[in-house]
């Protein structure tokens, strides 16, 4: 029976590696996210001249979107990666991120909830560039959606903080 349990326990932690392809598919969404950085730049350079300055900060915010996802994408491989997988043996490297390695689930909700919160923010700031292309019904909805983010970035926040501080009164009175 003490064989049968060993084999079900190794075959459930192995089955941590199904997760592996996942990742490395993540990993060549960035690779689709710098070909439509690429292709955004590239349509705005020869445009640069006659554009208004309005253009110019909606061209930029583009931009800066497509990098935020970027952002995203990169934290949500290597921490879910090294939390879910494996470790990645990069620790002497020199380019090696200082958060690697550290950021647990909890500090990675919080950094995914406040990526999806600064990408809303400029999708919103966007519609409001061109207020007169959009119904006040839909520019409702997007700043409604946009708060519901910002709402889940701090109840998540407050609920870790909760956590947290349970976790510590719980190490100080043991047998409670």
């Amino acid at each position: 029976m003490q064989f049968i349990e060993k084999l079900i326990e190794q075959t459930i932690f192995r089955a941590r590696w199904i997760l592996a392809p996942i990742y490395l598919g993540l990993a060549a969404a960035l690779l689709i996210l710098c070909v439509k950085f690429v292709q955004e730049l590239i349509h705005i350079i020869p445009r640069v001249i006659e554009m208004s300055e309005e253009q110019i900060v909606l061209a930029c915010l583009t931009l800066i979107d497509v990098a935020l996802v970027g952002n995203l994408l990169l934290m949500v491989v290597f921490a879910g990666y090294e939390n879910f997988v494996s470790k990645i043996n990069v620790q002497h490297h020199e380019d090696r991120p200082v958060w690697m390695g550290r950021v647990g689930m909890s500090g990675l909700k919080i950094r995914l909830i406040a990526s999806i919160v600064a990408i809303s923010s400029i999708q919103v700031l966007k519609a409001f560039l061109h207020v007169h292309e959009y119904s006040d019904r839909h520019l409702i909805w997007m700043v409604a959606i946009h708060m519901m983010f910002v709402i889940s970035g701090v109840l998540l926040a407050v609920m870790d903080l909760i956590a947290e501080k349970a976790t510590v009164l719980e190490q100080q009175h043991p047998h409670r």
